[in-house]
């Protein structure tokens, strides 16, 4: 192994150690289940899972797809980077009486045998690993011929996405090669991602009414204390006091430019399903 591959590599291990601490911050599993909780029935439903499917479910979180899949019939593994997101899923999925397997899994990475499963999914998961070409030639290649792909990522230009944006002055810059997060959310991107690989590509754009956080300063708060990006971005401001009264602002003056003439807040979204040739 040359000198500069062990320096890549190196650093790509540093990053997705943070990457994992990072999630684990707060109470990411608050989010999943007040706030996204629509989220993964419809990629479930998009999907098209049901009893006869063997299904991976790719940076899971604490299972908001992987619950409802396994509550379908389908027969669930779910894999996170971030144990502490998975223990919270199994706590869920046992007090739901929902029955699947678990375990701890790098998305760029996956422990499993080519052509496996029925269906790979990912809610707002894969989206943040941080090469995008790598980690969707491993959806592809663990996923069966004929078999499905579903993904939901929040888009570069929506509410999720714009948080990213105002959050990155405010944040160390990422390692060469790592890409932003949104970059999911826009169809052509993902494309170019699964290439001819796959066929019958299905998108939407859609939109999730996080009417719970419409006000600006319940969603700074919230995100404050449940959102481990929004958290890891504030703790890099602990000795900054000017800084983090600027990063205040620019959350609030976020919400203020989403919001719609009712008072709500959507969050846009993109939802692809495609079938592996």
């Amino acid at each position: 192994m040359t000198t500069e591959t062990t320096v890549a590599t190196d650093a790509d291990q540093a990053l997705k150690a943070r990457h994992r601490a990072m999630w684990a911050l707060g109470d990411y599993h608050a989010v999943a289940t007040e706030i996204i909780q629509d989220l993964g029935p419809v990629l479930v439903e998009a999907t098209g899972l049901g009893p006869d499917d063997h299904v991976l479910d790719v940076a899971a979180g604490s299972g908001n797809v992987a619950i409802p899949a396994a509550a379908t019939g389908a027969r669930v593994i779910a894999t996170d980077l971030t144990p502490e997101l998975l223990d919270q899923g199994k706590a869920d999925a046992a007090a739901a009486g929902v029955s699947l397997e678990w375990g701890v899994a790098d998305a760029e990475n996956l422990p499993y045998a080519d052509d496996t499963f029925d269906a790979v999914t990912s809610c707002v998961g894969v989206m943040f690993a941080p090469h995008h070409q790598t980690a969707a030639d491993e959806l592809i290649r663990v996923c069966r011929p004929g078999g499905r792909i579903g993904l939901i990522s929040w888009t570069p230009t929506g509410f999720i996405g714009q948080l990213f944006a105002t959050m990155k002055p405010y944040v160390a810059p990422p390692p060469p090669g790592a890409q932003p997060p949104p970059l999911w959310g826009d169809i052509e991107h993902v494309r170019g991602l699964l290439g001819d690989r796959v066929t019958e590509i299905r998108a939407s754009q859609q939109l999730l009414n996080a009417r719970e956080l419409s006000d600006p300063v319940a969603f700074r708060d919230y995100f404050k204390h449940n959102y481990g990006p929004t958290i890891a971005a504030y703790r890099g401001l602990a000795e900054d006091a000017e800084r983090t009264a600027e990063l205040d602002q620019a959350l609030l003056d976020l919400v203020e430019r989403f919001r719609t003439p009712d008072g709500t807040v959507e969050w846009e979204y993109l939802l692809v399903v495609a079938t592996k040739v």
